[in-house]
């Protein structure tokens, strides 16, 4: 009956064992996956970064060179070397206003650096970096047009255009009620629609805005910022490495003077742009 007894307290002891052992594992797991992202950059030495191709200034593919340019194309080269070293690669892939999550949240990207605002909807979806661009909605319209502000739009029979998927939506929802939105895919089919005369105005971000009306001389914007909404550098929810990891980068690449000079670089000659007023 004793050796039974004992036999039974080994058996239960080896079973708390176990149980005990199981939950270290599953914790272990669970700690893991909070740096998978950040364990898979540092072995490639390659971040793969969402970006846009068709957003002048900030990433716009060279009808040229047909190679990639602007500050977020630049900044995202400057934030790989600081977290991965000078053999540290980026690697860009296309993303949209409808597919930067989706690519983000299935693995097919690293983190997202294009033109995205900080928003409490997207933060249910993805983790933020602290701010880089102090952007803001604004209006651009025909030199030619008679609208001065976001007040001209608020009446029965005007129409803002703006991109699907962005913030922009909103804000003229809220500013200019009365005013008809019409959406499309993106900023070319935007400015054409305008050109067009399908729409008194295009509301978007300033520096976005500030891109086009300098590739386009009978375009420009009016009635300054109407809506603060900064950009952030989107990660994968719960990948907590990989954010510090940027945020590391950004805090020394904005130390060290490197970010001001790309600022500068790619926004300092913008007629009626402040340079000051959007950078962090």
């Amino acid at each position: 009956m004793k050796q039974k007894k004992k036999l039974l307290r080994k058996v239960a002891a080896l079973f708390f064992l176990l149980l005990g052992l199981g939950s270290l594992s599953a914790c272990a797991v669970e700690s893991d996956s909070s740096v998978r992202v950040y364990n898979h950059v540092k072995s490639t030495k390659t971040i793969t970064w969402g970006v846009k191709y068709d957003t002048a200034l900030f990433g716009i593919k060279s009808v040229k060179t047909n190679k990639l340019e602007g500050f977020e194309i630049d900044l995202a080269r400057l934030l790989t070397k600081k977290i991965l070293g000078k053999n540290g690669k980026a690697k860009f892939i296309e993303v949209t206003a409808q597919t930067k999550i989706p690519q983000l949240k299935n693995n097919n990207l690293d983190a997202v650096l294009a033109t995205m605002t900080i928003t409490d909807e997207r933060k249910k979806s993805v983790d933020f970096s602290t701010p880089y661009f102090k952007a803001g909605t604004s209006l651009m319209t025909k030199t030619s047009s008679s609208i001065k502000s976001i007040k001209d739009l608020n009446h029965k029979g005007r129409v803002v255009i703006v991109v699907k998927g962005t913030t922009a939506a909103e804000d003229i929802a809220r500013l200019a009620p009365k005013a008809k939105i019409r959406q499309y895919n993106d900023y070319g089919a935007c400015t054409n629609a305008l050109l067009a005369g399908q729409g008194d105005a295009v509301a978007t971000d300033n520096g976005i805005l500030a891109g086009i009306a300098k590739q386009h001389k009978g375009l420009h914007l009016v009635g300054g910022t109407i809506a603060v909404e900064p950009y952030g550098i989107a990660v994968e929810k719960g990948q907590t490495k990989m954010l510090q990891a940027i945020n590391k980068a950004l805090k020394e690449v904005k130390a060290d003077g490197s970010y001001h000079k790309l600022v500068k670089k790619w926004f300092g000659n913008i007629p009626g742009f402040s340079v000051k007023e959007a950078e962090y």
